[in-house]
């Protein structure tokens, strides 16, 4: 059987050290071990910029080597994608487009100034055709996206195939939701067992192979050894195939649910309008930006862009969308998680030196404090109940 397998590996650049090294000597380290001991077994993967920026100032300058030298012996691929994690449908577009030139400017950095990735990950694979459309001008020639971006509704997709974006011209692979949301090795296994030799495509944060789910009998490791199963990065398994269906890609995300896209909700878990902290959290971001955006002369403008990056990331709001995912997770709610964000725009306004920014840094101050009140206000009332 095929099996295309893309990970995910990001950290927000602005969480602690220990989380970044529970994360890379857990999942990311024993990913690039199993790639180095299988030289047969190609996979892709996203790794954000910003957590490349992180294991410099960690230490982990061997980790990056081993990287550059799956990637030069043809098997590990990487995807562009934007440096800081935004949800980039609901940030400003010249935003979006610093945020993947720095992530492109970071890759460069570490595997040639001529190295240009094929494909693009959207951060949570939220889709518009703005987006997409600006991707493509920009040089990529495909995305992954979920199976739900087709149309709205999960199982329509035939796997086997690829597809084309009418509205941006990429090419799109789409992930399998359903054989996505488990322990991938063990579904893999399962499959060859059966001698189902159907093709698998999966898309998983990299953290789900070590610290999100510990592989007592080595799974994984014992699927890479299987005869039968057979590898390809996502750019050879597009460039090996005619003819894509044409289609219309819709607005969602990797999380997106059916009843959400019909209620016009696409970004639901990041963006919800009767989600009062999130609406809130967003109008004071884009408060931030236009704040710091306007001050571009200002001495401090580096200092107030390096927090501004920081606040855009998703987990900022995604933190505050409380939502339970029962079996497959915990509660989306963190208020200290959310207050690292806030925290991070109103750094962004008090940086800037101008004194003629002081009476909107009184303002901003008195809406942060405001939002501050409404998180943890919510937190004590509804999420700590004895």
């Amino acid at each position: 059987m095929l099996w295309i397998n893309f990970l995910h590996l990001y950290q927000p650049v602005n969480t602690d050290g220990h989380v970044i090294k529970e994360a890379t000597e857990m999942s990311y380290l024993r990913l690039i071990r199993a790639l180095e001991e299988h030289p047969q077994i190609k996979f892709t993967f996203n790794i954000t910029g910003c957590l490349f920026l992180r294991w410099e100032e960690l230490g982990y300058q061997d980790l990056i080597k081993r990287l550059n030298k799956l990637v030069l012996d043809g098997q590990l691929e990487l995807t562009g994608s934007a440096a800081y994690h935004a949800l980039l449908p609901l940030i400003p577009k010249e935003e979006t487009i610093r945020q993947i030139k720095e992530n492109e400017e970071i890759l460069k950095k570490h595997f040639g100034k001529n190295f240009k990735p094929e494909g693009f990950f959207l951060p949570e694979m939220a889709y518009s055709a703005d987006v997409a459309k600006l991707i493509k001008r920009l040089g990529y020639k495909w995305l992954i996206l979920d199976e739900i971006t087709y149309n709205g509704r999960l199982d329509q997709i035939d796997f086997n195939k690829i597809y084309q974006d009418e509205n941006s011209d990429l090419k799109i692979i789409f992930r399998s939701r359903k054989d996505s949301k488990c322990y991938v090795p063990e579904l893999i296994l399962k499959k060859l067992k059966e001698k189902n030799n159907d093709i698998s495509i999966t898309a998983t944060d990299g953290e789900l192979y070590g610290l999100r789910h510990i592989d007592h009998t080595a799974e994984f490791e014992k699927v890479l050894k299987e005869k039968n199963l057979k590898t390809k990065t996502i750019s050879e398994f597009i460039n090996n195939q005619t003819e894509p269906i044409l289609f219309s890609a819709i607005n969602s995300t990797w999380e997106s649910l059916e009843d959400e896209l019909k209620n016009n909700l696409p970004y639901a878990l990041w963006f919800d309008k009767k989600n009062k902290i999130q609406k809130k959290l967003w109008e004071f971001a884009n408060s931030a930006y236009k704040i710091v955006e306007e001050n571009k002369k200002d001495d401090n403008y580096s200092w107030a862009r390096w927090h501004l990056v920081r606040g855009f990331a998703s987990c900022t709001f995604w933190w505050a969308s409380a939502k339970d995912f029962r079996l497959f997770g915990p509660i989306s709610w963190s208020p200290d998680e959310i207050e690292r964000g806030l925290n991070e725009f109103i750094r962004a306004i008090r940086a800037l030196d101008d004194i003629t920014t002081k009476k909107i840094k009184i303002k901003s101050e008195k809406i942060y404090i405001k939002l501050k009140k409404m998180v943890w206000t919510k937190h004590w009332n509804y999420y700590w109940k004895k």
